[in-house]
């Protein structure tokens, strides 16, 4: 990690309870729970912070206590994709660790952070302890196959409307907000880097639904406000209107 990005890291103590919700984790006894959060090494980083970079060893799982993380990746020609954007109680950099190959991404802060880092060379040993762990991360690795699969697909099969509503209903989902109004802490051209189309475009079609009352745009966060009208077109992957 870039040094003169991290703040003085501060204890773990309590700090992993943000984890306890997560389905890897949720089922530990509280003797297995602490020892894991011995392992765990804190750390705050400042926004833009690099964490890891593409090709980098695999040596560590990290989780997300606060803020937000960006995995993605770029071209030599300056383009890049968002794969993922990790949220508090999530975990990244599972698959490095677990085959002992490099990095596919880069992982970078994408707000200041929170982190704590759990090295390869104890988390393995840990997870040969705990024979349940071993098939949650067979789940958990299934799931991220199946969001990649998704991406594809709508890549592929979609629109901008329909990719669009899709990212969103997908972030929305994962940040769990308010029933009737989901404030979702991303930009536009963020968004516009996770489905593979221009800032301009996904303002313009941003703009469009917010004259139809179906979201609402705010600095560096948009709100969606009509969850069933952005469903309908992920389903059909077009807006008609």
């Amino acid at each position: 990690m870039s040094q003169d990005k991290t703040i003085e890291p501060r204890p773990v103590t309590g700090k992993l309870s943000v984890l306890r919700k997560h389905p890897i984790f949720c089922d530990l006894d509280v003797e297995a729970f602490e020892q894991l959060g011995r392992y765990a090494k804190p750390a705050m980083l400042k926004r833009g912070a690099t964490i890891f970079s593409r090709g980098d060893p695999g040596n560590s799982l990290i989780a997300v206590i606060s803020g937000t993380v960006k995995i993605s990746i770029s071209s030599p020609d300056g383009r890049s994709a968002i794969l993922n954007l990790i949220g508090p109680g999530e975990i990244f950099g599972e698959v490095a660790v677990l085959d002992g190959q490099a990095r596919t991404a880069d992982a970078i802060a994408n707000s200041n952070c929170e982190i704590v880092v759990i090295d390869r060379r104890e988390f393995l040993p840990f997870v040969k302890s705990q024979p349940a762990l071993a098939m949650k991360f067979i789940e958990l690795l299934c799931a991220r196959l199946r969001w990649t699969s998704d991406q594809v697909e709508e890549v592929i099969l979609q629109d901008l409307p329909g990719r669009l509503a899709s990212a969103l209903i997908r972030l929305t989902d994962r940040h769990k907000a308010a029933k009737d109004s989901r404030t979702i802490a991303v930009t536009q051209q963020e968004i516009s880097e996770m489905v593979g189309m221009s800032r301009e475009s996904i303002n313009k079609q941003l703009r469009a639904w917010a004259l139809r009352n179906w979201v609402r745009l705010e600095h560096g966060a948009i709100v969606v406000l009509d969850v069933a009208s952005l469903q309908e077109i992920a389903g059909s992957g077009v807006d008609d209107d």
